[in-house]
């Protein structure tokens, strides 16, 4: 009878991936999580989610991490802490880090005229004479607009392999006159600075200044200043550049209810949504913004970077005509989310949700990953895991779960 109870919990264990192997940095000790693992569970049966994982972060160190359900449905392959998976629009803090680590080298400056780092020039066809910042570009305020339903095409989504398009070519091709891709459309009627229009595209033209200011590309850049000191091995921005075999297979729920599996894709616009990673990996670079560019006492971006980064850039004497800053405040590619209550970052794309999020305090602090989209009208259904989650890390702080 004992073998019997060992093998079942053995495949339970194996259902919910007890935390991965190769774990950086030290958890802190914890009682039974039997309570949020049932809680869990729960939740994913009744959302049909495939797979699971998720990590949360006491006072900047990694209090608890585990996964849930399969990162391959069909192979019966658990969704564990070191599963790999595109990470959507939490990509784009990471091409904020990038933007500020170069900003600290000397090789950008946040106010400056983004045409004077392009190789071609960008105008505004509505105030052509007013310059575009990257502080614009950060903060959603660039009056650059992803033109739907052009930006959810087959043109940038590329099903089974990266972009063959190049970012520049895209790029150009989209903010030139004459360009294959470009419309008066592609830019809002508010004067760059007064009006927060979220963006990927504007996050996508970061990403590429970075590239001709560094004089590498993204990945090369944020693997040699972000992921190699960060010990975020399992981390990258294209198909080609990780092990497939880690990688989560990626679900979409139907009109009809059903769970369909979909191919994994590459994305001409990657700075702002091309990141692959693990919630272990993620939870080092989390853990080090939170921390003032700190990690495992190596300093991998300047505090002064970081605050900057983080800071919030509104306030009632600057701020977009429409945002009232108590309400959405921003970051450098960083924000307030759910009434101002948290600052960090969501992500969403096809079979994918993700969540990197943590108080204004920085005392409770958030990473989930999802291998499955939902319908829009089920939304709230993450944000109901998320905030179970977030709830048990404070009892976890408080010394009460």
């Amino acid at each position: 009878m004992r073998s019997q109870i060992y093998i079942i919990s053995l495949l339970l264990g194996m259902l919910i991936s007890a935390t991965a192997r190769g774990q950086q940095i030290e958890q802190l000790p914890l009682k039974s999580t039997d309570a949020i693992d049932s809680v869990i569970l729960k939740k994913m049966s009744d959302a049909q989610l495939v797979g699971l994982g998720a990590a949360i972060i006491i006072d900047k160190k990694l209090a608890w991490s585990k996964g849930y359900g399969y990162a391959d449905r069909e192979n019966k392959i658990p969704f564990t802490t070191s599963t790999v998976m595109n990470i959507a629009s939490v990509s784009k803090t990471i091409t904020g880090a990038c933007l500020m680590k170069a900003v600290e080298q000397g090789k950008l400056s946040l106010d400056e005229d983004i045409n004077t780092y392009l190789p071609f020039k960008i105008h505004h066809p509505f105030f052509p004479k007013e310059k575009i910042t990257l502080r614009h570009l950060a903060t959603h305020t660039s009056g650059l607009n992803d033109r739907f339903p052009f930006y959810n095409s087959d043109s940038l989504y590329v099903n089974g392999k990266d972009s063959p398009e190049t970012l520049a070519d895209f790029l150009r091709n989209y903010f030139l006159p004459g360009g294959t891709h470009y419309a008066k459309e592609n830019f809002i009627n508010h004067r760059p600075g007064t009006f927060r229009e979220y963006s990927n595209i504007a996050t996508a033209l970061a990403g590429y200044i970075i590239e001709v200011q560094t004089g590498k590309k993204l990945n090369d850049y944020s693997r040699e200043y972000l992921f190699k000191p960060l010990k975020m091995n399992d981390t990258g921005w294209f198909l080609s550049e990780i092990n497939l075999k880690k990688h989560a297979r990626l679900y979409q729920k139907q009109v009809d209810s059903s769970i369909k599996r979909i191919p994994l894709y590459g994305l001409t616009t990657y700075p702002d949504g091309g990141v692959r990673t693990s919630v272990n990996d993620l939870s080092h670079f989390f853990i080090c913004l939170l921390n003032g560019g700190k990690f495992q006492n190596r300093q991998v971006l300047r505090e002064k970077t970081v605050q900057e980064m983080l800071r919030f850039q509104f306030d009632d004497a600057h701020k977009p005509e429409n945002i009232a800053p108590a309400q959405l405040n921003s970051g450098i590619f960083w924000s307030t989310k759910m009434g101002g209550k948290r600052i960090g970052h969501n992500g969403s794309d096809f079979g994918v949700r993700t969540f990197m999020l943590s108080d204004l305090k920085k005392e409770v602090a958030v990473i989930m990953f999802i291998n499955t989209s939902l319908l829009e009208t089920e939304e709230a259904q993450f944000f109901g895991i998320y905030n179970e989650l977030y709830q048990y890390g404070v009892k976890i702080r408080n010394g009460d779960h």
